[in-house]
């Protein structure tokens, strides 16, 4: 089974298991292809994360880059970090996190696996509904930016004559002569061959700071995956810099407050445990290579019994606390073996920094963007540290037993949609489906929480009587789009979901 938010890629990865490949080969396959078929939430240039279920026990990824080792606070001209440009621009690191997961545990040829990716990327492909809406507005936004850094972006992404509109035909050579070269050296050449060269080249004619140096010094990182308990199973994370312990500290938090009276009851401690798992993660979540991250204390069943005690009747306005007393593509697999993936790709803010490598493809992410500039803050803009980082993959199990991989992209909506996709799925006994489909809230900040038109009146107004500022957002796209896989431990058989915010599907065998 694969499960993702364009019905091309997953057929992609269902078509790699289909030949022999297994969950990794078809996660890496899907991954690949959603670059070119849905550009508008990741590209080649991209970062990524995995939780791979293999042999019994879950491994984890963190396939992020760092920022230049040129980068500084007085590279800031203006005293802030832009969304676009080259300044937010990290090293991607999809396409060696593709190589190592494949390394490690692929089946078929690395060259095979990345073969529909590149298929459809020199043949083309008919917009989907969801995809056009956001590609247009992109290039709406970009156009009136007036930027000439983002002509290659244009040439790319918005020739002459097309129209991003639903069923529109695109394709790329660029991107398929890329991957194809990727296939080939096993993502060597992206960051020590032609690839690299090329996109120091553009940095340096365009006075961007990233070098071929960087590119060639970065590595994977595999990780342990943190977790926490909640309703008799085990929720899954991969550790800072990403921001998933937010849903952990959440999570562990809810736990220890026992039985709600009613729902509004319920949702409003969702909400409040929510708030404090995010003010923890926004003050302590960096690059744990660079400063100390309290990730053991802030999983503390203590801890989370401390926070607790915060929680009342009203919404509070949270502050992070003292563990230590004194916005993408998300995916799932699953082979007939028992080996399932949870993988998340993105650029960040649609098509990332809007820069694009002539003639290539690669579209740079722009997750400097998430850096600090509060001086000593953990998350402080530094040279070669990786940002805090949005995308997070999730995992269930159960007794040490694969439940399944699940994940919600869309920034920072991504922790508070795990929480509601677990609470959904544990406490309320949906399906893979209706744990998707249920209407979604988000805090925002403060006491402001948003809401779905789906919530409904009366939900509304009883968070508002306990102190929220509910306001109704009718945009899908901002409480995010995610997919599940859950495995009966009994039969085996395989339950997907996937988002109906997205053009999504479950393809399945």
């Amino acid at each position: 089974m694969v499960a993702t938010s364009q019905p091309l890629a997953a057929q992609a990865g269902l078509y790699v298991l289909r030949e022999g490949g297994n969950a990794v080969d078809a996660a890496i396959a899907t991954a690949a292809t959603l670059t070119v078929v849905e550009p508008t939430s990741n590209g080649i240039g991209a970062d990524a994360f995995a939780l791979v279920w293999h042999g019994g026990e879950l491994h984890g990824l963190n396939g992020s880059g760092r920022s230049p080792a040129l980068l500084s606070r007085d590279a800031l001209s203006e005293g802030k970090l832009p969304t676009r440009g080259w300044l937010p621009v990290t090293v991607p690191g999809a396409p060696r996190a593709w190589a190592d997961l494949h390394a490690r545990f692929g089946r078929l040829p690395f060259e095979r696996v990345l073969g529909p990716a590149i298929s459809y990327a020199r043949n083309g492909y008919p917009l989907s509904p969801v995809l056009a809406r956001y590609w247009k507005r992109a290039v709406q936004i970009y156009r009136a930016a007036n930027d000439p850094l983002l002509q290659s972006f244009f040439e790319t992404f918005a020739p002459a004559n097309f129209d991003p509109r639903p069923g529109a035909f695109w394709s790329s050579e660029g991107h398929a002569r890329t991957l194809e070269r990727i296939a080939k050296s096993g993502a060597a050449d992206f960051y020590e061959g032609e690839l690299a060269e090329r996109i120091d080249r553009f940095a340096r004619e365009t006075g961007g700071l990233l070098r071929a140096s960087d590119l060639a010094s970065h590595a994977s990182e595999w990780v342990k995956p943190i977790s926490v308990e909640y309703d008799g199973h085990e929720v899954h994370e991969i550790p800072p810099n990403g921001q998933g312990i937010a849903a952990l500290v959440a999570l562990g938090i809810l736990g220890k407050l026992g039985e709600a009276r009613d729902d509004v009851e319920f949702v409003h401690r969702q909400i409040e445990a929510m708030k404090l798992g995010f003010v923890d993660a926004h003050r302590y979540v960096a690059d744990p290579r660079v400063v100390d991250v309290p990730t053991a204390a802030l999983l503390e069943p203590a801890y989370h019994a401390r926070r607790a005690e915060l929680i009342s009747d009203t919404a509070l306005d949270p502050a992070a606390g003292e563990p230590n007393p004194g916005g993408t593509v998300y995916l799932c697999t699953a082979d007939g073996e028992g080996g399932m993936v949870s993988f998340i790709q993105s650029n960040y803010m649609g098509f990332g920094s809007g820069l694009v490598v002539p003639g290539t493809g690669i579209a740079l992410q722009n997750r400097g963007h998430n850096f600090s500039l509060e001086a000593g803050h953990p998350n402080e803009i530094a040279p070669s540290k990786r940002p805090y980082h949005t995308i997070i993959p999730g995992f269930l199990t159960r007794e040490g037993e694969a439940v399944g991989p699940f994940g919600v992209m869309g920034g920072f909506m991504q922790p508070q949609g795990h929480l509601q996709v677990v609470v959904n799925t544990l406490r309320h006994a949906m399906d893979a489906q209706d744990a998707l489909d249920a209407p979604r809230w988000q805090w925002t900040g403060g006491r402001t929480v948003e809401v779905e038109h789906e919530v409904g009146a009366t939900l509304a107004r009883a968070l508002a009587a306990r102190g929220h500022d509910v306001r109704v957002n009718l945009e899908p796209g901002a409480f995010g789009r995610g997919q599940i896989i859950w495995r009966d431990p009994g039969t085996g058989v395989l339950q997907g979901g996937t988002e109906s915010r997205a053009d999504g599907v479950v393809a399945a065998y």
